[in-house]
């Protein structure tokens, strides 16, 4: 059992507050929370896991912002949610067996391209597009998607705008909507897959969870407020900074790499 130091829990609070606003908006909080539970002594599984229980509450305080708004159609998401769900679970599943070192790779790669579609691409908006796919056909993105959240998770946010609004044709407010209660959908159930293994700290969960429940509504609010013209710039600066944070992990694998080459 891991035990910190009050000042400890109201700075993982504050960290939380923080990423519960940026998250609403753009996603990329947990790239806030999982290096400050690291670096407050939690091992990666119980940090991964207790982020999702105060991830959890932030997601809700927006999604229930967003439906009071009439900005999410929950009819709309039936399959893609149930898609998330079943990915979710297998992902959690396979936590705390699989080896997380490839995703370390692979995701500062993918990050640096949604930074780049939403700088470089297509102008979005906030108007709705013609969609490529059918809810029954994204669902095979959604569980893809709801898998990395369960297994890993930072970024989740980002890779379901983007699946949103170049696959399903939404605007980038609606979009961001959405992707909260795909997201709030991911969280739970790896939040429960894991939790039933032993591996949250439910006490530094519910400290963090109120700071997120702050920074979720906040966020959520700014979004509807400002809409696509601090979505876009955000989504961008979110998927460089989550990239440079990663390539400077020391134990990133890329980041070896790359330095090969200099």
């Amino acid at each position: 059992m891991t035990h910190l130091a009050p000042e400890i829990i109201a700075l993982l609070a504050l960290a939380a507050t923080a990423a519960g606003f940026i998250d609403a908006i753009a996603g990329g909080g947990g790239l806030i929370t999982v290096p400050a539970l690291l670096a407050a002594g939690i091992n990666p599984v119980a940090a991964l896991a207790t982020n999702k229980v105060q991830s959890s509450v932030g997601t809700a305080s927006a999604v229930w912002n967003f439906w009071r708004a009439g900005r999410i159609d929950f009819n709309a998401l039936k399959i893609p949610i149930l898609a998330t769900a079943a990915g979710a679970l297998l992902g959690a599943a396979v936590l705390s067996v699989a080896d997380t070192r490839w995703l370390m790779v692979v995701l500062p790669v993918l990050l640096v391209a949604i930074a780049l579609y939403f700088l470089f691409g297509p102008k979005v908006s906030d108007a709705d597009s013609h969609a490529r796919l059918t809810p029954l056909a994204y669902a095979s993105v959604a569980a893809a998607i709801g898998f990395y959240d369960g297994f890993f998770g930072p970024g989740t946010g980002s890779f379901f705008a983007l699946s949103l609004v170049t696959l399903m044709g939404m605007g980038l407010t609606r979009a961001t909507a959405h992707t909260k209660a795909l997201n709030l959908t991911s969280n739970i159930v790896a939040m429960v897959v894991l939790a039933g293994g032993g591996h949250v700290l439910w006490v530094v969960g519910a400290a963090m969870a109120a700071g997120q429940f702050i920074g979720g509504y906040l966020g959520s609010h700014a979004a509807m407020r400002w809409g696509h013209s601090l979505i876009r710039p955000l989504l961008v600066v979110i998927s460089l900074a989550m990239t440079a944070k990663l390539l400077l992990d020391p134990a990133n694998p890329l980041r070896a790499i790359v330095q090969g080459w200099f």
